[in-house]
């Protein structure tokens, strides 16, 4: 305890000082952020079919999305790039930097989450079907940044980018969106009877 004068104010730290919105926000960010780091390293290489590895990135970034909504989800995404760039190899692969044939995923992740965020704080991720939309749109929006990237670092046409871009992860996504079609609902429920 600190004593001024007769008043006593219990001693502290800067973070004691911060707001607990601000401190949670921060903390759901950076976790957002790891969390995507994290299952980027579930990857395998499926070359020559795409330089793009499958990875489990992009479900994280979907969750991530819908569970923190649009702006701490893009904060998450934007703040997975910005350290990725910066030089942590947390990409796919333990890769990094602005250089790989993927780094156009990476940005289309903050788009993702954008859209993904949206549609969730809408409701698009309360029911199974819901969520399958959300998620299909989470993936397109991903889709519109990376394949272009993917064609322009590789000078691949249209058709031949979708072939090494898009046709390769058609599988993967499709698990991933009924993973999430199972799994969002299903913690909405839970926090609802926790309410209770």
């Amino acid at each position: 305890m600190v004593t001024e004068g007769l008043a006593v104010r219990p001693a502290g730290v800067i973070a004691d000082r911060l707001p607990g919105a601000l401190v949670r926000d921060a903390a759901l960010v950076a976790g957002g952020a790891a969390l995507t780091g994290a299952a980027a390293q579930i990857a395998v290489s499926i070359e020559p079919l795409s330089p793009v590895p499958l990875s489990g990135q992009t479900f994280a970034v979907l969750i991530v999305g819908a569970a923190l909504g649009p702006v701490r989800g893009v904060a998450a995404m934007a703040l997975y790039l910005a350290v990725g760039v910066a030089g942590v190899p947390w990409f796919a692969q333990g890769s990094s930097g602005a250089g790989a044939a993927s780094f156009g995923y990476v940005v289309g992740f903050v788009l993702a989450a954008a859209v993904v965020g949206a549609l969730a704080r809408r409701g698009g991720d309360r029911t199974p079907v819901r969520t399958v939309g959300t998620m299909i749109a989470g993936n397109l929006a991903i889709y519109a940044v990376g394949v272009p990237y993917l064609a322009l670092a590789r000078d691949l046409s249209a058709v031949a980018a979708v072939e090494a871009g898009v046709v390769p992860f058609l599988a993967g996504d499709a698990l991933k969106v009924l993973l999430a079609a199972g799994l969002l609902p299903g913690a909405w429920l839970l926090t609802r009877r926790a309410g209770r």
